[in-house]
Order: structure tokens, then C-alpha cells, then sequence
């Protein structure tokens, strides 16, 4: 379990390894040199047109300007909610140029999951790309003015906001993931973190120009790594069609079509992408010269292996992270892929970064919970002292990163100063590689009729799927509880992936010696009726 302490006396006698020295640029700055640079060259395409550095310049210029006459300044949240979209991406480079934070708010979320979160972020405005809001904003909402809209155009004019000071404290973006209370929890990751991902991101990869595919969800932290990576290094952005996540063999094709050199995937996807390829007479269509895996542990599976045997140009690379930390370790598959271990390590942590390992067992010191510090770190849970106070631990004599820790809950083992992941610490999970936190779905299944106890817990079905599943107890006869209204109640409150596949009601939970809900037994019990066929298949 991840400690309650909000200290951590010394890292002395802590196994630690250092990225190294980090002076990234603003990526304000980045964006705007590379405009410069380049005007005439692609920078955004999605399915309706594309738009050259210079027309995203101005086109952001005047959203800018839009927000300014709204009176939005530096550090006002600015959410924006829609499908993907080169708006979309318009509008957060407007509301980052001008030193306002970004809030996203993925349109496929639950309508009262996206009003906790207009409403806890303090948003000031709501801009939209598609429709309009679907859910109570509370604040005013604009339409993202198109880039050949006459009104947009003769605003004040696109230097009439102009660019912000870059601020290494000032918050680029407030992104909400799992909590355990039944509502998600803001983090804030300020410029340090953004700017030094963005930098990484652009000297790591193959070619800084990539042609890169906008595959990530908007709530999903990886999105800026798409964005930013590729914006600043002069690439092009494609804005995949939403269809596709769910359609590997179209994936296929599209990325052929569209000449995709570089993609962000969770594991998840990367295991129905090669085992859609492994059809396929022939790869040659795809340009592919890196797939940057992040969010889950990497499962060299044949399938896999097979994909980058038949595609010698392209590489494959672990990212790791958490939305507390923007990218804080990375490692680079080399050799035949035959060789490649089955469980990937997750590598050495980026410039800037230092971590520690804090041992479960004091005779393996290099085995342990994972602590982050330095540039990657985010600044706080919003509006949540006392548990940033449990989880960004401060720590004197640090050296190079920085004077606080953020404790990941992730267990890890080091061996010759590589990193490898080994499981988690708490109860979180990823599930097709955005991270649930099973107790959020235990808060929500408690506030059904009738049930009185719940655990959710993790199943792996199959190699490369695993699925929550939950089991309650409940008040009276269990014939009474309807699963249906249950499973379809819990998609009102939580996002796609952390609602549970199956509710199955149990006479009585399974307790540890101390009395406490046994998550363990309870799994296994769950995954022995699903063996028996006793549990419905996987939606």
C-alpha cells in the first residue's frame, strides 16, 4: 500500500537514478519559431481541410483574441469540449498562447462527470467545436469561431492578444483522472513539465517532422505529447476519425492512406492493431517509423514480434507516466524482435528527472514504490490539499530534482539502472490504457438501491484484455437488483472504461484477517465463475 506519511525524511540510501540536466525552451516559444519556419508546411489535417503553420497561426491568433475580449488572462481555466478536430486543437493553442490553462472535457463522458468537472476546474468560459454543450456549463459557452469566419477575421486581429511571458509555474493544462471517492481529480501540470515533455518528445523521436496521427482521446494525457511533440518539431498532426479506435483493420488501412510515420497507442490498441496486421498479405503500405507505446505494461506477444519483424524501418519505443507526471521514464526496444523480452522494462528516466525507489522490503532496496521528482512533476490535485499533501512529498537534500517527491504507487525493480515495472501499489489499474481507480466504481456502485457492499476488481480475460468486474452484496432477496439498471446507471457517472463488465451479487464478501473486503479472493472468485461460464462475456 502507498504510504500516509507527508514526508520522506532523506533520499540517502534510496536506490535513485538522474535523467540528467534540462533546459528546455517555452513551447510557446517552440510553436511560434517553428510557425515562423515554416509557414507553408502542413501542420494540422483532419477530415474536413488542412491547415498550414501559418493558417493555424492565425486561426489561433484569433481565438486568442476572442478570449481576451472575453476577459479571460493568464491562469483563467478555459475548458473545451467536442470531437477531435483541428478546432479543438486551434483552441488550446489560443488559450496557452495568451496564459490561460486548458481544461478538456471529452464529449463522450457522462454529462455529470463533465459538469463536476467545468464546475471544480473554476472554468471561466466553455468553447466548443461541434454542438453545443450537452451538459451544464454554469458559465458563458462560445462557439470556436471557424478560421474563415468573417466576425473572427476582423476582430482586433490576431496580435491583438498577444503572447504571454512563459511562466515555469504557470498551468498549461488541468486534466482529471480516477479518484477514490466516486468523482475524478484535477491535476495541474504547470509549463516545467509541458515544455520539457515537448522538448524530449521532439529530439527523441526519429525525425522531429514526423507525420503523426492524433489517435489519443482529449482527457487522456498522451494528447499533448501528440500535439505539442509534433507541433514543435515542424510535423504534421492527422486527426484520426473517432470510428477507427474501435476498427483495427480500417486503422490499417487509414494509416497506410494517410502515410502515418508516427503513433501513440495504450497497449491495448497495439495488441488489436498487430493482430489485425498479422492478416494482412503485406505491410508495405505503411510508413510507420516509430509506435510510441504508453499507459500499460508492454507484452512482447508473436503477434507483436511479427509486426516489427515485417516493418524494419520503424521502432518501437515504452513510454511511461502518470497525469501527475508528464513522461518521466522512456526505453527503446533494439535488436531482432525475437529477442525482445516478453515484459519490456519502462527504461531510464528523461533529462530532468530524478527518481527514487522506496523499498517494501529493506533487504531489496531496489525494490519498491516509484517517487518522481523534477521537471516532469505536476503541481498539485486541484482543490485538494490534503491529499496533495499525501502524495507530493517533501524531501530536503533532493539535488537536482527539486525539493519534493510525487509518490507514483507503481512497485518497480531496478537492474543496471533500468527501471521495470512489476505492479501497482494501491488499488489503481489501466483499462485500455486510461487508469480507473476500482474504488471510484465501488463509491458509485454504493449509491445503487439495495446494495450494501461492492468490489470492483481487475479480470485478465485474455492475453492483452483485462476488464473490471465488480461483485456486491445486497439488502434483501438478490433476485431484487436489476445488473442492467445498475451497469447502465454507472455509465452515467463514469467514463466508458471504468464501468464494470458484469455485477454478479455474492451472499457475503470475503474478508481478510482484519476484517477488510479481500479484493484478492474476490478477484478469483469472479474469474473461476467466468471460467465456468457462470459470468456473460466481455461487451
Amino acid at each position: 500500500m502507498v504510504s500516509e506519511s507527508t514526508e520522506l525524511t532523506t533520499p540517502r540510501g534510496l536506490t535513485s537514478l538522474w535523467g540528467g540536466t534540462a533546459n528546455p525552451p517555452c513551447l510557446i516559444d517552440a510553436l511560434a519559431a517553428t510557425a515562423a519556419a515554416r509557414p507553408g508546411h502542413v501542420a494540422v489535417r483532419d477530415e474536413d481541410r488542412e491547415f498550414t503553420y501559418h493558417d493555424l497561426s492565425r486561426w489561433t491568433g484569433q481565438i486568442a483574441a476572442l478570449l481576451a475580449d472575453h476577459g479571460i488572462r493568464p491562469g483563467d481555466p478555459v475548458a473545451i469540449t467536442g470531437t477531435r478536430s483541428a478546432a479543438i486543437v486551434a483552441a488550446m493553442l489560443a488559450i496557452v498562447r495568451i496564459g490561460a490553462t486548458y481544461v478538456p472535457l471529452d464529449a463522450g463522458y457522462p454529462v455529470k462527470r463533465l459538469e463536476y468537472m467545468t464546475a471544480d476546474s473554476g472554468a471561466r468560459i466553455v468553447l466548443w467545436a461541434d454542438t453545443e454543450p450537452g451538459f451544464a456549463t454554469g458559465v458563458p459557452s462560445l462557439r470556436i469561431p471557424p478560421p474563415d469566419d468573417p466576425a473572427a477575421a476582423g476582430r482586433r486581429g490576431h496580435t491583438a492578444a498577444p503572447q504571454q511571458p512563459c511562466r515555469a509555474d504557470l498551468p498549461v493544462y488541468i486534466i482529471y483522472t480516477s479518484g477514490s471517492t466516486g468523482l475524478p481529480k484535477g491535476v495541474v501540470l504547470p509549463h516545467r513539465s509541458i515544455d520539457n515533455m515537448a522538448h524530449w518528445q521532439r529530439g527523441h523521436s526519429v525525425r522531429p517532422d514526423l507525420r503523426t496521427a492524433q489517435f489519443t482521446p482529449l482527457n487522456f494525457d498522451v494528447w499533448f505529447q501528440e500535439v505539442f511533440g509534433t507541433l514543435t518539431g515542424g510535423g504534421t498532426l492527422v486527426i484520426m476519425p473517432e470510428p477507427l479506435r474501435r476498427d483495427p483493420i480500417a486503422l490499417l488501412d487509414w494509416l497506410a492512406d494517410n502515410r502515418i510515420e508516427r503513433l501513440f497507442l495504450p497497449y491495448v490498441a497495439l495488441h488489436m492493431l498487430t493482430t489485425a496486421a498479422a492478416a494482412a498479405d503485406s505491410l508495405d503500405g505503411l510508413a510507420l517509423r516509430e509506435v510510441n507505446l504508453g499507459g500499460e505494461q508492454l507484452v512482447c506477444t508473436a503477434t507483436i514480434r511479427d509486426f516489427f519483424r515485417r516493418l524494419p524501418g520503424s521502432r518501437l519505443n515504452v513510454h511511461y507516466g502518470q497525469s501527475e507526471s508528464a513522461m518521466v521514464t522512456a526505453h527503446t526496444l533494439t535488436g531482432p524482435p525475437d529477442g525482445w523480452p516478453t515484459l519490456a522494462p519502462i527504461g531510464r528516466p528523461l533529462p530532468g528527472c530524478r527518481v527514487f525507489v522506496d523499498p517494501v522490503d529493506p533487504g531489496e532496496p531496489e525494490v519498491g514504490e516509484l517517487l518522481v521528482a523534477g521537471l516532469p512533476l505536476s503541481a498539485c490535485y486541484l482543490n485538494q490539499p490534503r491529499l496533495t499533501a499525501v502524495r507530493y512529498v517533501p524531501v530536503a537534500g533532493i539535488g537536482d530534482g527539486g525539493d519534493r517527491t510525487f509518490r507514483t504507487g507503481d512497485l518497480v525493480r531496478v537492474e543496471d539502472e533500468v527501471i521495470h515495472y512489476v505492479g501497482r501499489a494501491d488499488n489503481e489499474v489501466k483499462i485500455r490504457g486510461v487508469r480507473v481507480n476500482p474504488l471510484e466504481v465501488d463509491a458509485c456502485l454504493l449509491e445503487q438501491p439495495g446494495v450494501t457492499e461492492s468490489v470492483c476488481v481487475p479480470l485478465e480475460i485474455t492475453e492483452g484484455a483485462r476488464q473490471l468486474r465488480a461483485a456486491v452484496t445486497v439488502d434483501g432477496d438478490s433476485l431484487g437488483f436489476d445488473e442492467g439498471r445498475a451497469l447502465a446507471a454507472l455509465a452515467e457517472l463514469l467514463p466508458a472504461q471504468a464501468v464494470p463488465v458484469s455485477i454478479t451479487v455474492l451472499p457475503e464478501l470475503p474478508r481478510t484477517p482484519s476484517g477488510k473486503a479481500d479484493r484478492k479472493a474476490v478477484a478469483h472468485a469472479l474469474a473461476r465463475m467466468h471460467l465456468r461460464g457462470h459470468l456473460r462475456p466481455g461487451r
